[in-house]
C-alpha cells in the first residue's frame, strides 16, 4: 500500500530509543529520519547494540505511534493506528512489514485501530492486555499515550528528560 501523502519534509514528532540493561532504564533521543522511514529507525536502534533490551518509540504529529523492537530473529512492531496508512509512509511502511493485508477502502471506512505485536513489550513489563488498554484511550494524543507507556514500564522520568531536551 502506498501513502498518498509523500512531503519532502519531516513529520512533527519525536523519536525516542529506550534501553533496559543492568536493570535500569535509558533513554536517548533518536534522529528525525526515524519519522519518516522504519529502516532508518531499525538501523539507529540496532546501533545501539545493548546487551539488554532495545526498542524505539515513535511519535508521529501526535497522530499516532510506532513501537520498534529489532531482534535477531527480525523487528516486531506495533503500529497505534492502521488508519495512519492513509496519509503517512512510515505507517504504510509497518504495515507492509507486518504483512497487514489491508485495502485502502477498508482504511478509509474505518475508526483507528491498532496492527501489530500487542506483546511487543510484554517480556519487558508491559503486558499485551496494559498496552490494549493504552490504545483503546482514543482521547488521547499519541505522546500522551507514550507517557502512559512509559508511566507503566517505570521509565517516565527518562522519558521526561529526553523530552525536555528536545523542547517536547
Amino acid at each position: 500500500m502506498e501513502a498518498q501523502r509523500a512531503p519532502a519534509d519531516l513529520p512533527d514528532g519525536f523519536g525516542v530509543a529506550v534501553v533496559r540493561e543492568d536493570g535500569r532504564w535509558r533513554c536517548a533521543p533518536m534522529r528525525s529520519s526515524s519519522l519518516k522511514s522504519l529502516t532508518a529507525a531499525e538501523t539507529e536502534l540496532r546501533e545501539l547494540r545493548s546487551a539488554g533490551a532495545v526498542f524505539g518509540l515513535l511519535d508521529v504529529d501526535d497522530e499516532f505511534f510506532v513501537i520498534v523492537r529489532p531482534a535477531p530473529a527480525g523487528t516486531r512492531l506495533l503500529l497505534s493506528d492502521a488508519t495512519a496508512a492513509l496519509d503517512y509512509d512510515i505507517a504504510a511502511e509497518a504495515l507492509e512489514n507486518l504483512d497487514a493485508d489491508l485495502e485502502e477502502e477498508d482504511l478509509e471506512d474505518s475508526d483507528p485501530f491498532e496492527e501489530g505485536d500487542l506483546a511487543v513489550l510484554s517480556d519487558i513489563g508491559l503486558h499485551e492486555d496494559v498496552l490494549g488498554v493504552i490504545l483503546s484511550e482514543t482521547d488521547l494524543y499519541a505522546d500522551e499515550q507514550i507517557g502512559r507507556i512509559a508511566r507503566e514500564m517505570g521509565f517516565a522520568d527518562e522519558l521526561s528528560a529526553v523530552l525536555d531536551r528536545l523542547g517536547r
